[in-house]
């Protein structure tokens, strides 16, 4: 079963993504038709590039938690697998991004990213918290949960 909240009224409907396959899923509150993502995808971190951000970040629709990191970095390395599990685990409650803010100084500029890891989470394209430092999973975890409500 497959978490999918509803982008008209909001409401979470447990979707089985076989059983859906070649129908509409429609929102059981309002009827609405549901937008299914793949598992894979939701399940793993987006990497979120400059030129893509607007697409995967600010224009998504729930809460998005970006991981700010650099691959020469030691704690952005212990926070990386972190990052991984939480994806795994959001069943569609909010959606987990990865930028490398060597390669993309635009986005890391815009948000001020001076400390790395940073973590910024996001809610419908709004920036709502920010963590900075290698803080532990259920640190995390809280604060993300918090705005996934």
């Amino acid at each position: 079963m497959q978490l999918v909240v509803c982008n008209k009224c909001g409401a979470k409907n447990r979707v089985d993504p076989a059983g859906a396959a070649g129908r509409i899923a429609r929102c059981g509150k309002c009827g609405a038709p549901l937008e299914l993502e793949s598992s894979a995808a939701e399940n793993t971190p987006v990497i979120v590039q400059d030129d893509t951000f607007a697409r995967d970040v600010l224009n998504a629709r729930g809460t998005v938690l970006m991981d700010c990191w650099a691959p020469w970095c030691g704690p952005c390395r212990i926070v990386g697998p972190i990052m991984e599990q939480l994806a795994a685990e959001s069943n569609g409650r909010y959606r987990i991004a990865k930028l490398n803010v060597d390669d993309n100084p635009r986005t890391a500029e815009q948000f001020q990213i001076q400390s790395i890891p940073t973590m910024l989470i996001f809610k419908d394209g709004k920036l709502v918290d920010r963590l900075i430092g290698a803080l532990p999973k259920p640190a995390i975890a809280a604060r993300l949960l918090a705005h996934a409500g």
